[in-house]
């Protein structure tokens, strides 16, 4: 299920996009600030290249690509 960002409050989604940016570490080879990794998740979030993904099995959230989601 897709989880339209607006419709969180802004603690919980900021808990959730920093826990998506600092999930690996730098692991990935970004090396930038944390600051700045949260931005650049909120900007993709405000365009739609990225979205909330409500997971029912595992009762998680996620941010992917939306490129990544086949929408019927």
């Amino acid at each position: 299920m897709i989880i339209p960002w607006q419709q969180l409050e802004e603690n919980t989604l900021n808990n959730l996009i920093t826990e998506f940016v600092s999930r690996y570490g730098t692991d990935n080879g970004d090396n930038s600030e944390l600051s700045t990794r949260i931005h650049q998740v909120m900007e993709q979030l405000r365009q739609g290249s990225a979205i909330i993904v409500w997971d029912e099995l595992t009762e998680t959230a996620n941010i992917v690509p939306r490129s990544d989601i086949s929408i019927a």
